[in-house]
């Protein structure tokens, strides 16, 4: 484990925190579809990606999804984070959108942490102020984008996160996503294939840009 933490966190981390990260950490491997965190529950650890892609979500009243934002390698999440130092239940949904290995950390550790090491704090505000930008990007999309936008820029993160162009996923998938219905995703797909800016498969959709 101390290998793949080093490539991922060893510009980061000084050496003492990484052979604790080492000692205290659980390592894990979970599959695409895997829901790692669910709302309502109280967290007893942090994820620490090594490899893969989280998406976080959140859930109105009547259970419809919207996609907050990605984690990656070398993220954490700064929402889990709140919810571990205040020990209070998660209020986001956290589902591994490809295969994706972690390494998870006890709460405990985590004020130590912070105390000890200044990388550690370091890492642990900037997880704020990115998730936080990250935040900010959502709701400028909610409220200034329309919704055809919308889907191109989402279409556009799960190339980034896959480093695939063909996104494998439903018209249902996406509504939920988005917060939409599924006609309309179907109906806006089909628009932006005929400006050429996808090419739409069976459970798939080839993206141009």
């Amino acid at each position: 484990m101390i290998l793949e933490l080093q490539k991922s966190y060893g510009h980061l981390f000084e050496k003492g925190l990484l052979e604790e990260i080492n000692q205290v950490g659980t390592f894990k491997e979970i599959p695409e579809g895997f829901r790692l965190i669910e709302i309502g529950e109280y967290i007893k650890s942090m994820p620490l990606l090594i490899e893969g892609a989280i998406k976080v979500l959140r859930e109105d009243a009547e259970g419809d999804e919207l996609l907050l934002y990605f984690l990656e390698r070398g993220d954490t999440c700064a929402m889990t984070l709140s919810c571990c130092i205040g020990h209070t239940k998660s209020e986001i949904r956290a589902v591994a959108e490809i295969d994706t290995k972690l390494i998870m950390i006890p709460i405990q550790k985590m004020e130590e942490w912070t105390g000890k090491y200044r990388s550690w704090r370091n890492f642990v505000f900037e997880s704020y102020h990115n998730r936080l930008l990250e935040m900010l990007e959502a709701i400028d999309s909610i409220a200034f984008l329309k919704l055809d936008e919308r889907l191109l820029k989402y279409l556009k993160d799960k190339v980034k996160i896959n480093n695939d162009n063909m996104v494998h996923t439903t018209h249902q998938e996406i509504a939920y996503e988005l917060h939409t219905s599924r006609v309309v995703i179907s109906r806006l797909l089909k628009n932006l294939e005929k400006i050429g800016k996808i090419k739409l498969h069976r459970n798939n959709i080839e993206i141009f840009e």
